[in-house]
C-alpha cells in the first residue's frame, strides 16, 4: 500500500514513478476521490452539529410549551441530508480504498526500464555451461529412466502438471532442503514451517490480492487460500505488531509446499516439473529498518548466489525491469541457472525489496527509539531453494554419459546419494 500522504504531497512525482510500471492512470482519480472525501468530512460534521442543536431546541420548546414544528422539520431535513452525504462518503471511501489497493509499489530509481524478460539487465554471469561429449537428456528423460518422476500417475490422481517424485530424487530433495535450512540458520534466519492455508488478509497484506486471484487456489467454504509462497504466512507473523528497534532485523527461513494455478502457461515449460501446480520451496524473509533495506537485499542475494555456487550450477544475476516486477516489489534481482535442455538461463531464485509496501498493508511497525512514534518496517523476501527447478538444474548440469547424475558433495553430507540413476 502506498502512503496517501506522499501521493497528496507530490502526486506528479508518484505518477511519473508509476508510469514506469504502466500504472499511473489511477492517480488522478484516486486524488479526486480523496479530495472529495476531505470535503465531505467537515460537511458531515457540520450537519451533525446542526442536527444536534436543532434536537436540543425541540427539547427546550417542548419543555416550555412552545411550537417545535420548525425545529422538527429542520431535523428531518438534516437527517435526509446527512444520510445522503454519508452514503456518498461510503462510496467515495470504498472507491478510493479500492484504487489505492490496486496500485503497485513505487519502483526503485535504479531498476531498469521495460516490461519484459528481455528488458532485464544482466549484472554478472558466474560459471560456464557444461560442454557434453554426448547428447544430453532433459530432466524428465533422466528421471523417468530411473523411475524417479511419474507424471502419468500424477495426472491420473490430480490432473495435468502434478507429479510423483520417488526414490533417490526424494532423498535428493530432503538433502537439499536440510542443507539449505542449515545454511540459512547459520546466516541468522530462524527456520519456520508456516501454515499453507491462509486468510484473504494475508494475501492482501503481501500484495497478491486483489490482483492475482486467478493464480491462487481458493477454498470458498472455509474462506481460505492455498499460499503460492511461504512469503505470505511469514510476512503475517508480525501483522499488527509494533516491534522495538533492537529486535530488528528479524529473519526467517520458511519451508512449505506451494500452490499456483499457473494459468496460461504452455509450451516446453509444462514438460516435467519445471512449471507445476504444486512444488516445495525454501524462502527467506526479513523485517528491517528502512535505511537497511538495500543492504539486506544485497545480503539475501549473496546467500542465493552462495547456494548456487556450492551446487556447482552456472548462473547469471539479472536486475528485473520495472514493468516485470510483482506488485509489491520496488526492485528485484533474479538468479537464473543454466538449463542445458533449453540452452538458456532460467529463473531459479528471486530476491525482492518491497520497502514499506507490505508493512503498510499488514500494519507492521517498529519504534525507532523508546519514546518515538512507530514507523513502518521494510520487508524483503528471497528464494533460497525452489526445489523442483533446482532438481532440474542439478540433474541436467551434472548428468553423465551413462545416464547417471553426480550429486554435489554438500548434499551428500546431508543424506543424498553420491550418484543417482
Amino acid at each position: 500500500m502506498l502512503d496517501l500522504k506522499l501521493i497528496r504531497s507530490d502526486p506528479e512525482r508518484v505518477k511519473a514513478a508509476l508510469a514506469r510500471r504502466g500504472a499511473a492512470d489511477s492517480i488522478d482519480e484516486l486524488m479526486a476521490l480523496d479530495d472529495r472525501r476531505r470535503e465531505l468530512l467537515p460537511e458531515i460534521e457540520g450537519a451533525r452539529n446542526r442536527r444536534r442543536q436543532a434536537s436540543e431546541q425541540i427539547g427546550l420548546a417542548k419543555k416550555s410549551g412552545e411550537d417545535a414544528s420548525t425545529a422538527i422539520a429542520e431535523v428531518r431535513e438534516l437527517k435526509a441530508e446527512l444520510e445522503q452525504m454519508e452514503n456518498e462518503l461510503s462510496r467515495v471511501e470504498e472507491g478510493r480504498d479500492a484504487l489505492a489497493a490496486s496500485l503497485p509499489n513505487i519502483p526503485d530509481p535504479d531498476s531498469p526500464d521495460g516490461f519484459t524478460d528481455e528488458d532485464a539487465v544482466t549484472l554478472r554471469v558466474v560459471g560456464t555451461p557444461p560442454e557434453f561429449s554426448f547428447e544430453p537428456k532433459d530432466h524428465l528423460e533422466l528421471a523417468e529412466a530411473g523411475s524417479m518422476i511419474d507424471m502419468e500417475a500424477g495426472a491420473r490422481t490430480s490432473g495435468a502438471r502434478f507429479a510423483y517424485l520417488k526414490g533417490d530424487l526424494v532423498m535428493l530433495e530432503f538433502a537439499l532442503v536440510r542443507w539449505a535450512m542449515s545454511l540459512l540458520r547459520e546466516e541468522g534466519h530462524e527456520p519456520v514451517i508456516p501454515p499453507i492455508l491462509v486468510r484473504e488478509e494475508a494475501l492482501f497484506g503481501t500484495g497478491f490480492l486483489p490482483g492475482d486471484r486467478d493464480q491462487i487456489y481458493e477454498l470458498p467454504k472455509d474462506e481460505l487460500f492455498l499460499a503460492g509462497t511461504s512469503e505470505v504466512p511469514l510476512a503475517s507473523l508480525h501483522a499488527g505488531a509494533i516491534l522495538e528497534a533492537d529486535e530488528l532485523p528479524i529473519r526467517y527461513a520458511g519451508f512449505s509446499s506451494c500452490f499456483r494455478r499457473e494459468a496460461g502457461a504452455a509450451g516446453r515449460d509444462t514438460r516435467g516439473i519445471f512449471r507445476v501446480h504444486q512444488f516445495d520451496k525454501v524462502e527467506m524473509f526479513s523485517f528491517v529498518e528502512p535505511d537497511r533495506a538495500g543492504e539486506e537485499q544485497e545480503r539475501i542475494l549473496a546467500i542465493e548466489e552462495r547456494i548456487l555456487g556450492d551446487l556447482g550450477l552456472p548462473y547469471r544475476v539479472v536486475d528485473v525491469a520495472v514493468g516485470d516486477l510483482g506488485s509489491s516489489a520496488a526492485r528485484k534481482f533474479d538468479c537464473e541457472a543454466w538449463i542445458p535442455s533449453q540452452g538458456r538461463y532460467r529463473e531459479l531464485t528471486s530476491c525482492s525489496n518491497t520497502t514499506d509496501f507490505q508493512a503498510r498493508r499488514l500494519s507492521c511497525r517498529f519504534r525507532p527509539a523508546p519514546e518515538a512514534a512507530p514507523e513502518f518496517v521494510n520487508t524483503l523476501n528471497g528464494t533460497a531453494v525452489a526445489v523442483g527447478r533446482t532438481l532440474i538444474a542439478l540433474l541436467e548440469n551434472h548428468q553423465q554419459e551413462d545416464g547417471t547424475v553426480e550429486i554435489p558433495a554438500v548434499l551428500q553430507d546431508h543424506g543424498a546419494p553420491a550418484r543417482i540413476a
